[in-house]
């Protein structure tokens, strides 16, 4: 059975940075497109960034796009998400997704796999 774990959630102030991993067992990692999401309270679930099974062709959000890089190893069955110049709107509870195949979507409902979620807080 597929899980995947996510890691490096934090508070940090506005302009800070943060990295986030998920890694994923249970299943051949290099078969799986890859995504993080994530929720603010009282907000729905929104996609930030994609990546390929190939690692290729990674896509984003514009609300993030400049500012957080999503990026895989499938060595180390880990996925990440640089974020730089971070603000008071990125504060979230930031999920990793998963689905397999060459590529995935920009709706939640896309992925079949999920964590268990890493709360990042950006303090203005």
């Amino acid at each position: 059975q597929v899980q995947l774990v996510e890691s490096g959630g934090g508070l940090v102030q506005a302009g800070g940075s943060l990295r986030l991993s998920c890694v994923l067992s249970g299943g051949t990692f290099s078969s799986y497109a890859m995504a993080w999401f994530r929720q603010g309270t009282g907000k729905e679930r929104e996609f930030a960034a994609g990546i390929t099974f190939s690692g290729g062709s990674p896509y984003y959000a514009d609300s993030v796009k400049g500012r957080f890089t999503i990026s895989r190893d499938n060595g180390q069955n880990t996925v990440y998400l640089q974020m730089n110049s971070l603000k008071s709107e990125d504060t979230a509870v930031y999920y990793c997704a998963a689905v397999y195949g060459p590529t995935g979507g920009r709706r939640a409902y896309d992925y079949r796999y999920w964590g268990q979620g890493t709360q990042v807080t950006v303090s203005s």
